[in-house]
């Protein structure tokens, strides 16, 4: 491991470290800390007290300057660009021919609006290149999470929506998709 990605490693300790000791000095806060529901209400929390605890393995901190830096090849980057403001998302067409489509998506904080499902016409398969998000599908009782390296096929028709993804530096995605072949 290089010397910066090791004090990146032990800089994120430290912080994680804090964090615990100051949970465990503040019942409010400890009480806070067991009412989250899941990793992004405890990275808010972390936050809101001033520590620093989602940034995950090999990304930069925010606003590095690492995209000005790469000498305009960040444009052809699958991992590093800004991210959308906090509910949105930014759908990068990469490829596209009359048999498939493949798009980047970069959502920050996104969620479907209440009461939306996709459902979509197309073949979907999804790989996380960044972060996490939680889906839920109509015929599955219980959300599915998907952490980064992950990947999930949506099968055309199968109604889903995106409950949560990241926040800063957001979720990215690799999504292809393709038409279902006809009933021979």
């Amino acid at each position: 491991m290089a010397e910066a990605q090791l004090q990146q490693f032990l800089e994120k300790v430290r912080q994680l470290n804090a964090f615990v000791a100051l949970s465990e000095a503040d019942p409010a806060l400890r009480q806070a800390l067991r009412d989250c529901g899941d990793h992004h209400q405890v990275v808010a929390l972390a936050r809101s007290c001033g520590f620093e605890i989602g940034r995950r393995w090999g990304e930069p901190p925010a606003g590095d300057g690492a995209e000005a830096s790469s000498g305009g090849a960040s444009s052809a980057s699958l991992v590093r660009s800004p991210c959308p403001a906090a509910g949105g998302e930014v759908t990068t067409l990469l490829l596209q021919t009359p048999q498939l489509r493949l798009e980047r998506i970069h959502s920050c904080s996104a969620s479907s609006p209440e009461g939306f499902w996709y459902d979509q016409t197309e073949h979907e398969w999804v790989l996380l290149l960044q972060g996490s998000a939680r889906l839920q599908f109509a015929d599955e009782a219980e959300p599915r999470a998907l952490a980064c390296g992950e990947a999930l096929l949506i099968s055309a028709g199968r109604r889903h929506r995106l409950l949560a993804s990241d926040p800063l530096p957001g979720t990215i995605w690799l999504a292809l998709f393709w038409p279902p072949h006809p009933a021979h």
